[in-house]
């Protein structure tokens, strides 16, 4: 058998086997004239909210010289288009539902609604700044914070999301997010419900699970998991409360895991590094875990 023929029976195999797969998953399965979501579109109205949200940080437009809200009223619109595109595929493929006149009001309905919070998003966020800028000694500006503050852009994303998740939209509230966490490795379910002035220091590796709820005033250093107890029931645990509340004003240090839909974090505790928590914690606590014995030896 000839070099090319070894190669081609080879891929002609494994293409075989692939094929075989399709074919024994319903996921792969799209009708004729159905479509999945655009990942690329998504992140793209991801980018345009933010622009809304910081006027002059990210776009090309120089905000001393724009009228803010002819730009806003323009920015809003490409938004608009994008986002009722990107719903109205997820909710034909999700519910394999017939396009309609009812069908396409439905979209709009949701998408309006949407645009409807894009204020709130932009309040919400930037008070998050705030918490940052009082927060950090490091940070010597609001500005430098939004250029470049890992936390505040997956912040940003996830009070996106999660006002997407409320409405019910599906796959692109987890997109988003998902994005976020592959750029900032921060991990922020959007079903998770966080209050104003949200203070996330460094923050990679911190991981807030679907069902937590988070008060306001709230600062979380690098390595905090906000988890469940157990996953083991896989989805006949959907719905279920099954990730920590945690009140206003708490402190998380890093590398802290907290973790149970019936633990509360009481108003003003402090919860020290590496510590492993599964009951509530009263208000106005400290717990720590005991230091371990360091064991220091000369060199010769």
């Amino acid at each position: 058998m000839s070099e090319n023929n070894r190669v081609k029976e080879r891929i002609e195999k494994a293409a075989a086997s692939v094929s075989d797969n399709y074919n024994n998953q319903g996921l792969f399965s799209v009708s004729i004239g159905e479509r999945l979501p655009k990942e690329t579109e998504i992140i793209d109205v991801l980018n345009e909210i933010r622009k809304i949200v910081f006027p002059g940080f990210f776009g090309e437009e120089n905000s001393a010289y724009v009228n803010l809200e002819n730009f806003a009223g323009n920015a809003i619109a490409m938004v608009y288009e994008k986002l009722y595109r990107q719903i109205r595929t997820v909710l034909l493929f999700r519910g394999k539902r017939n396009r309609s006149e009812d069908f396409d009001l439905e979209v709009e309905n949701i998408v309006l609604a949407f645009i409807d919070k894009l204020p709130k998003i932009q309040e919400m966020i930037l008070k998050d700044v705030e918490a940052e800028l009082e927060g950090d000694p490091a940070a010597s500006s609001k500005e430098e914070i939004i250029f470049s503050y890992p936390g505040i852009y997956a912040i940003f994303v996830y009070r996106v999301a999660h006002e997407l998740y409320k409405l019910k939209v599906p796959y692109i509230p987890r997109i988003m997010t998902e994005h976020a966490h592959g750029k900032t490795g921060i991990d922020i379910n959007p079903g998770a419900t966080i209050g104003e002035y949200f203070f996330i220091d460094h923050g990679t590796g911190i991981v807030i699970g679907e069902t937590t709820i988070i008060g306001n005033h709230v600062k979380m250093y690098q390595g905090v998991t906000l988890g469940a107890i157990s996953t083991m029931k896989g989805q006949q645990l959907s719905g279920v409360k099954r990730h920590p509340t945690i009140e206003d004003y708490v402190v998380i240090y890093a590398n802290a895991t907290v973790l149970g839909g019936d633990t509360v974090i009481g108003k003003n505790a402090v919860i020290a590094g590496n510590t492993f928590i599964t009951e509530s914690v009263a208000e106005n606590t400290r717990v720590s875990a005991l230091m371990p014995e360091l064991n220091i030896k000369t060199r010769n």
